[in-house]
């Protein structure tokens, strides 16, 4: 989930970066890279993962 997350942010800063478009301060190109990074991080750690302990029949 996070990894989808992840993918949208770089995809906002990309738009923002190639239109050189400043919405605030808040939301540049490298806070939502970080943002980003962040969320990568956690899907690697496994973080938001689903696991299933038991089977159900």
């Amino acid at each position: 989930m996070f990894a989808i997350i992840a993918a949208v942010i770089f995809g906002l800063a990309l738009i923002l970066d190639w239109a050189n478009a400043s919405v605030s301060d808040a939301f540049t190109p490298q806070t939502l890279l970080m943002a980003g990074l962040l969320c990568i991080a956690l899907h690697l750690a496994g973080i938001g993962a689903t696991r299933r302990w038991g089977r159900r029949r």
